[in-house]
């Protein structure tokens, strides 16, 4: 794969050198700049402009080799990487490039490779990319679409396809329900959407993640943060369907 090395820059919001919240283990986080997505709940909105200038955020055209300078001093500290974004996916022949750097490099090669993506995938993507990840995190925003489209501007039929392809190729690492209280977090709907996963592994790493509020665009009406029991209780509900490998944060 040295041929890929470099061919491709990528348009980068931020990078962290250390996280416990982006794949598993401590890892190095790049964010890249554009989402195909408007969510209502971003907290990361400045990453949404695919181009052009960004408002107090500066993004930065970076070759892979000026990222493996970063990730080769936090090398020692870390499990892994994770390219997350805005939408990763946006720029997959990028992040196809790095993965494919990083297992080249006898430096970094034990590095883990992960992708934190809204599913909004080409198929074309994940099949080039899976022989140099190791996993993806996919966000479900809402398995009704009609709320979908509500809650990100579009519809969730890429994020189901995506769920489906990830665990054919033997990469789906974890599902991540973002629930925001009296939006998608209806029983009746969370008993849908644990039927339909548990079609897909009945054994599936699911996160359960509640809306908060803190550095979110404001919304009219305001969105409502869930309590830990209304998470608990979605929780059990999805546990209903399968025995799922469930996580609440």
């Amino acid at each position: 794969m040295n041929g890929l090395r470099g061919s491709h820059s990528g348009f980068v919001a931020d990078t962290l050198s250390f996280s416990c919240v982006d794949g598993p283990g401590n890892r190095f986080v790049v964010f890249l700049q554009g989402c195909n997505f408007d969510c209502v709940a971003c907290h990361n909105p400045q990453t949404i402009p695919g181009h052009g200038p960004v408002e107090g955020h500066h993004p930065e055209h970076r070759t892979i080799e000026d990222v493996l300078v970063e990730i080769r001093r936090a090398a020692p500290f870390i499990s892994g990487v994770t390219v997350s974004g805005g939408e990763a996916t946006q720029q997959w022949p990028f992040v196809l490039d790095l993965f494919a750097a990083i297992h080249d490099d006898p430096e970094l090669r034990s590095l883990t490779c992960f992708v934190d993506s809204n599913g909004a995938c080409d198929p074309v993507a994940w099949a080039a990319l899976a022989p140099v990840m190791d996993g993806a995190m996919i966000d479900l925003k809402c398995f009704d679409d009609e709320i979908h489209q509500e809650m990100t501007g579009q519809s969730n039929e890429p994020a189901l396809a995506s769920i489906e392809r990830l665990r054919q190729l033997d990469r789906l690492y974890e599902v991540r329900l973002l629930l925001i209280d009296g939006v998608n977090d209806h029983a009746a709907l969370l008993r849908r959407t644990a039927d339909w996963l548990a079609g897909v592994d009945p054994g599936m790493r699911i996160k359960v993640i509640g809306f908060r509020g803190h550095g979110v665009r404001p919304h009219d009406p305001p969105l409502i943060e869930p309590s830990r029991e209304m998470l608990e209780t979605a929780a059990a509900t999805l546990r209903q369907a399968a025995p799922f490998d469930i996580t609440i944060v």
